[in-house]
């Protein structure tokens, strides 16, 4: 599997393919379709990231000392941004997850092209993401 630091160079590439942010968004929206859906019994409010404006369910699990992440949104550019973090990070070891750099995020324009209010979403997620991954390492420790 590849690193984080792999995973986030091959996001910055696709992401300097577009020429402009409404195709940037466009391709966003197809993240979220392909984003590995979390089940419905997860669509619970113990799930939902606080912070968003839209819904954010996020599951995650420990698979072979892995973290594997699950999502859904109801909005279609949240549920694109929530895909980039879980493709990102999902399926990597909670140490990784936690001592992961977010620059990637900054490097694709993408804080910079968000409102307010989705942006704080952003960091509400990433931080959901890292506590989970320092809910795990805390168990396998």
């Amino acid at each position: 599997m590849a690193s984080i630091q792999e995973i986030q160079e091959e996001i910055i590439d696709e992401f300097t393919m577009f020429d402009d942010w409404m195709q940037r968004y466009e391709y966003m929206i197809d993240l979220g379709k392909s984003l590995p859906l979390i089940d419905e019994q997860y669509k619970t409010e113990d799930k939902i990231i606080k912070g968003c404006q839209s819904k954010v369910w996020v599951n995650a699990e420990l698979e072979d000392e892995k973290v594997v992440f699950t999502a859904d949104s109801d909005a279609i550019i949240t549920k694109g941004i929530i895909a980039i973090l879980v493709r990102a990070w999902s399926g990597q070891k909670p140490a990784d997850i936690i001592a992961a750099d977010t620059g990637f995020i900054d490097e694709i324009g993408l804080k910079e092209h968000l409102s307010p209010t989705r942006a704080n979403g952003l960091v509400s997620m990433i931080k959901q993401l890292k506590m989970y991954a320092v809910a795990y390492q805390a168990q396998l420790n």
